[in-house]
C-alpha cells in the first residue's frame, strides 16, 4: 500500500512516499514494515488505557488514539522519532485505519 506524506510548515512544504510492505495481525498486536526515508517496523494495538505503538528499532513508543486522528498520533509519534519518521508512521497508520477492524 502505497501512501504520501506531507510535512508543511509557514514556509515550505515537503512531500514523499511511503510504502507499508507488510502488514500482519497477531494475537493482540499489528506489525506493519514501513519503507520510506527510513525502514521502519512498527508494533501497534489496543491497552487498557487505549492506543500505543512500538517502534523497536528506535527504541521508542507512545500512546496513540483512533488510527484516523493523524493530527494526535502525528505529534505524539514525531515526539519520540523525529520529524519525518514521525509523520511517515503517522500517515501509515492513518493509511490502514479503513482496513483495519480489530485495532
Amino acid at each position: 500500500m502505497n501512501f504520501e506524506c506531507v510535512n508543511q510548515t509557514e514556509t515550505e512544504l515537503e512531500k514523499w512516499e511511503g510504502v507499508i510492505k507488510r502488514c500482519e495481525q497477531h494475537e493482540g498486536h499489528f506489525e506493519i514494515m514501513i519503507e520510506s526515508r527510513s525502514s521502519i517496523m512498527v508494533l501497534f494495538g489496543r491497552t487498557s488505557r487505549g492506543g500505543f505503538a512500538c517502534i523497536p528499532d528506535f527504541g521508542a513508543g507512545c500512546h496513540l488514539v483512533d488510527l484516523k486522528n493523524k493530527f494526535w498520533n502525528t505529534e505524539k509519534l514525531v515526539e519520540v522519532l523525529g520529524k519525518a519518521d514521525g509523520i511517515t508512521v503517522a500517515t501509515a497508520l492513518y493509511a490502514l485505519a479503513d482496513f483495519i477492524k480489530d485495532y
